[in-house]
């Protein structure tokens, strides 16, 4: 596309024309400066490249908006409120949510299924807010926590039907901390007595994207470390953090290159790959060491070799 503008508009109105794609899969977005450029140079090139292909674009998906309007992809809605730009959740996405847990709950019309269906609950509810907790989405969390109260609230009037709506809320809520929750008391495995709650999805923190640099190229060795350092920044801390811990211990507490003492609560280091993912490496414990950041960084500038260390076999 980039030849093209150049070919038609020239280097510098090209450049200045701000034409950008957002792909992911089958479904892609174009950025422009101008309306007329899309119409005229942009959509007539697209079809083009589609048709020699068998392919052609859907007349349903595709729309030439403003920013100020508003767009919807992969379930979020981008638009800019007085200048600045917003991704929330969009309608549709949030709609089709809610009424799987509609139906869920629905399936669930046995005083004995609470178990069961507090279970298949967290699941949806968990992945669809982890999906969306990069964008402003506390409001729309919210609202649907009210509404699924709701719900389980006709549920419970429905499996007891001969029971007020202030008998349903006390035996199905209880007091936990400051809040009331929806809870099934159960036992683990090993026959103890443990509380099961009913995930809420204004517990989820919202997680701000990293942007990544727009001149990153993951094959390049160049930004290895940069790709490295992002790839940790987009983890799950908790996941990171128990991960953090094993290498720091199969470690012996020490950096792998320079075999000094790394400080385990200053998280003043960084995860390095033996072996790069684009050659082959994997994000196995077995193929990634701890680095002080200072080593990665040598490490990467002078494309020097790390060793895993043995593992630890007693306590630190």
């Amino acid at each position: 596309m980039l030849s093209f503008l150049r070919t038609t508009l020239g280097a510098t109105r090209a450049a200045s024309a701000k034409v950008n794609l957002v792909r992911y899969a089958d479904d892609f977005v174009v950025t422009c400066g101008s309306k007329e450029l899309l119409e005229t140079a942009v959509q007539p090139w697209i079809e083009s490249f589609l048709r020699e292909r068998g392919l052609m674009l859907s007349t349903a998906k595709t729309r030439i908006v403003h920013i100020d309007e508003g767009f919807d992809f992969l379930g979020w809605n981008f638009r800019k409120y007085s200048g600045k730009l917003l991704i929330k959740p969009n309608r549709r996405n949030v709609q089709a949510f809610y009424r799987k847990v509609r139906e869920i709950i629905a399936g669930s019309l046995s005083k004995d299924l609470k178990e069961t269906l507090i279970k298949r609950l967290n699941l949806s509810l968990r992945g669809w807010a982890q999906y969306h907790k990069g964008t402003v989405a506390k409001a729309t969390f919210s609202k649907l926590d009210h509404l699924i109260f709701w719900r389980l609230m006709r549920w419970g009037r429905r499996t007891h039907p001969r029971k007020t709506a202030k008998w349903v809320f006390t035996h199905h809520w209880q007091r936990v901390g400051d809040r009331n929750e929806f809870v099934a008391n159960t036992t683990d495995r090993w026959d103890r007595p443990v509380q099961l709650r009913l995930y809420r999805l204004a517990d989820t923190p919202i997680v701000r994207h990293v942007k990544v640099k727009g001149d990153f190229n993951p094959f390049d060795p160049a930004d290895l470390a940069y790709g490295e350092r992002l790839r940790v920044q987009r983890m799950s801390k908790d996941i990171w953090d128990s991960q953090r811990r094993k290498l720091w211990l199969d470690q012996w507490g020490n950096c792998a290159h320079c075999e000094q003492a790394i400080d385990l609560d200053c998280e003043k280091d960084e995860d390095h790959h033996l072996i790069p993912i684009e050659l082959g490496g994997s994000d196995a414990l077995s193929n990634r060491v701890l680095l002080h950041k200072v080593c990665h960084t040598r490490v990467h500038a002078l494309c020097l070799k790390v060793i895993k260390p043995v593992p630890s076999t007693r306590g630190l």
